[in-house]
């Protein structure tokens, strides 16, 4: 079968708790290896569209690829914002996996909320986790502490307080003429630098999703933390940053790097938080070395891959 042919299958798994979550099915259950692409805050699975290119290019048929939309994205269910919590994200992976009938090996590859929810799952009890990853690729994402460092910073903000109090009681409507002077609130308290990045940011979040789960995630955000984690992790791990990422700043791939046993830190020095569009042959690359490992035969590179150097990494700690 040759990657042109190969088929896209559109569907529903319907997850414990009652919501549907839209999955897109490629490959064959029986291929040597699944790949399972995992999108972040307000974006949705098209997020991987040059990834998934690149690699069906690549691998063909010896490859499964599955992506979906999280809950409240895309063309997944809504659902209760007290279900918008990173550790019912890595629950909904679970029932994903189960229900589509994933072994291994498999990778599963995330990006900023999708990293973190992969971090989760690999949190999770191994009675918990129906199917153990032999590799993990973590684009723009943290462990945690994301109120500590860059824009994440104002997850600590009583102005995201506010408008999360009201994103659970009032219409639409009414959250949606909130948002504009929070938006205000909070660019004020960023740097002159990061102020337009910001607001651009913000902007399409709130024109990617409804106003309730792109504000009802944030409270799960700033509590999420799974350092303890990262020292028992052993998938063999890829950790990517940009240089010029103001969400998710090198800082926290770093972190993640040094505790997560016999992690690889590819670090692309002027790339932003949108590393699967910025950089997607490096991120296809990084993909392809976790794949090419699990079933023991060679990946070809598509791009060069800049190591993180010894001024890009002063650089990152003190970001």
């Amino acid at each position: 079968m040759t990657a042109e042919s190969m088929t896209q299958t559109e569907l529903t798994v319907t997850v414990r708790d009652g919501v549907r979550l839209a999955v897109r099915d490629q490959g064959a259950t029986d291929a040597e290896a699944t790949v399972v692409f995992l999108h972040g805050l307000c974006l949705e699975q098209g997020s991987w569209a040059s990834p998934v290119r690149h690699l069906t290019r690549r691998w063909g048929a010896r490859i499964r690829i599955i992506s979906y939309d999280h809950r409240g994205h895309g063309r997944s269910d809504t659902a209760p914002t007290n279900t918008y919590v990173i550790e019912q994200l890595a629950a909904d992976l679970a029932d994903v996996l189960t229900a589509l009938d994933v072994t291994g090996p498999l990778t599963l590859v995330g990006h900023s909320m999708g990293g973190m929810t992969a971090l989760a799952y690999l949190g999770r009890s191994p009675a918990d986790r129906p199917v153990e990853p032999h590799g993990v690729v973590l684009v723009a994402t943290a462990a945690g502490r994301l109120a500590e460092h860059g824009v994440a910073r104002l997850l600590a903000s009583p102005a995201t307080d506010v408008l999360g109090k009201f994103a659970t009681r009032a219409p639409h409507r009414v959250v949606r003429l909130l948002a504009k002077p929070v938006r205000a609130a909070l660019a004020g308290q960023v740097g002159d630098h990061a102020r337009a990045t910001f607001i651009s940011l913000f902007d399409t979040a709130m024109a990617a999703v409804s106003v309730t789960t792109a504000v009802g995630f944030l409270p799960g955000l700033r509590s999420y933390d799974q350092y303890s984690t990262l020292p028992f992790i052993r998938a063999r791990t890829t950790v990517m940053s940009g240089g010029a990422d103001l969400l998710t700043p090198p800082s926290h791939s770093l972190a993640l790097a040094a505790a997560i046993p016999g992690a690889t830190h590819v670090h692309i020095p002027f790339a932003g938080h949108m590393l699967p569009h910025e950089a997607s042959h490096a991120v296809t690359d990084a993909i392809s070395r976790t794949i090419a490992m699990g079933i023991g035969t060679d990946a070809v590179p598509t791009a060069l891959v800049h190591p993180l150097g010894q001024r890009d990494s002063q650089l990152a700690q003190t970001a």
